[in-house]
């Protein structure tokens, strides 16, 4: 494919329509994926080994995962906005290089405070690689090809954080807690020298983002964190639920500020908003269900470590195997069929789980696991294809930031609801099954917001992303056969 021309495989603040597609950087974009997803579940296992060797409560030492969660998420939509403003080769060398380093630094820690603040800088750069990921895969090929190229980030991130606690367990338990941050850099220095090759020169210079979107991110990181923390203290009291509530009107004042706008138009001019709504509902589910299952798998009487991490590998395997052909299949049928397709195998694997019984065994969950896995295979790239083709050429990076961020606030809320959901079974047993029926209703949401379709203006036309003419199709259809393919 290397020798056919691409019309859209421009960057933001880029020009660079007419060249070859480039697949390499749809695998750098994949590794990024990886390493960023890998970098949000493997820290979890360490946190122990960290209080320990450096002297620390648990408390200080758990500020190894959220110093680098809360800044990636806070950042996510401020980081488009930015990058819809500077070149792409040069923003992606350097959050790439500067994430490594990072993660160097928090190997080399000799105290907390050292690690944390590494941590916090590494979740800024990491916001711009999350952002960076769809907009690298979806600009390197042709339209036609973008639902393939966006399964492979779709499908390598979510790989990652699965196999996060293994790769984890391992080295804690062979090598040491300092390795977990070490493990990342052979897979960064790939996606720079891949990148440094490959990516087109040219595009916008890079600057220092405006006080705009500095106070963007503190809006947004403030909503979030309320969100987060009344959902972790909820289990003790529900009262702590209260907390969540000053999230609305901080959500709301963002989105009457310069930086809230650009979003709230692109949602609106793509329709996409329902999508992104799915995406959030599914990563929820996904994340709600893998929590909820590890631990009941390593209950006192269960399974072991190494048990537990070979069961849970079933998900990530019919991810990898299903992501190879959800993107043809949404090249050659249309993204929204195949996302929806997707979505709703996911959503029936994830209800064959919920009556789950101390009598299951380990291959019993484990085909349901599978089942749910090929389901988020098919869903992932086509889905995220839908969101980048649907949106202006010039505010990419935008519309990928708010996929990303819907998907990674999914991640994190995930687990805190199924926690919470445990409270309301009279056993353990029961409390499992309520926090997977919660999981499951979260990927059935998903299937319904799909379903949802934009509706355009009564006789307008709507336009080609990439050519800017008007198309044929009816008003109300949204690129869905053929992805982004010219009128």
């Amino acid at each position: 494919m290397a020798t056919q021309q691409s019309p859209a495989t421009g960057t933001p603040g880029d020009d660079s329509a007419g060249v070859a597609d480039r697949w390499s950087l749809v695998f750098a974009a994949g590794l990024i994926s990886f390493v960023a997803m890998l970098d949000m579940n493997v820290v979890n296992l360490a946190l122990t080994d960290i209080a320990n060797a450096l002297d620390v409560s648990p408390t200080t030492a758990q500020w190894a995962v959220l110093g680098y969660q809360l800044p990636l998420v806070a950042l996510l939509l401020p980081a488009g906005r930015w990058l819809d403003q500077v070149g792409l080769r040069t923003a992606l060398l350097l959050s790439v290089g500067c994430f490594a380093l990072c993660s160097a630094l928090a190997a080399a820690a000799p105290w907390a405070s050292w690690l944390i603040a590494a941590r916090l800088a590494q979740g800024a750069f990491g916001a711009v690689l999350f952002v960076l990921m769809p907009v690298l895969a979806a600009t390197a090929v042709r339209p036609e090809l973008r639902g393939r190229a966006m399964s492979v980030p779709a499908t390598l991130g979510p790989l990652g954080a699965v196999l996060g606690p293994v790769i984890g367990g391992l080295l804690l338990d062979h090598v040491g807690w300092r390795a977990i941050f070490l493990v990342k850099l052979p897979i960064c220095l790939a996606a720079w020298l891949i990148a440094h090759r490959d990516a087109p020169r040219g595009g916008g210079r890079l600057r220092l983002p405006d006080r705009g979107s500095l106070g963007d991110a503190a809006l947004i990181g403030s909503a979030i964190a309320a969100v987060l923390l009344g959902l972790t203290l909820a289990p003790d009291a529900p009262l702590w639920l209260l907390l969540a509530l000053p999230s609305v009107p901080l959500v709301l004042f963002w989105l009457r500020r310069p930086g809230g706008r650009p979003v709230a138009t692109v949602l609106r001019a793509s329709g996409t908003a329902a999508v992104n709504g799915s995406v959030l509902a599914l990563a929820a589910g996904f994340a709600a269900n893998h929590f909820l299952l590890a631990q009941y798998l390593r209950r006192e009487d269960g399974e072991s470590a190494t048990a537990t991490a070979v069961t849970m590998l079933a998900f990530p395997l019919g991810m990898v195997v299903a992501g190879r052909f959800g993107g043809r299949l949404a090249d050659r049928w249309g993204a929204r069929p195949t996302a929806l397709t997707g979505a709703a195998v996911t959503a029936l694997g994830l209800l064959l789980l919920v009556p789950v019984d101390t009598g299951w065994s380990s291959p019993d969950i484990a085909w349901r696991l599978l089942v749910a896995g090929v389901g988020m295979g098919l869903n992932g790239g086509p889905v995220q294809a839908l969101v980048m083709t649907s949106a202006p050429p010039d505010q990419l990076a935008t519309a990928g930031s708010a996929v990303q961020l819907s998907r990674s606030l999914g991640f994190a809320l995930g687990p805190a609801l199924a926690t919470a959901a445990t409270l309301y079974g009279t056993t353990e047993t029961a409390g499992v099954r309520a926090g997977l029926a919660l999981a499951a209703t979260a990927a059935a949401l998903a299937v319904a917001l799909l379903t949802l379709r934009r509706r355009t203006d009564r006789g307008a036309e709507p336009t080609d992303r990439t050519t800017g003419t008007a198309e044929s199709t009816p008003a109300n259809e949204e690129n869905d056969r053929t992805i982004g393919s010219p009128a």
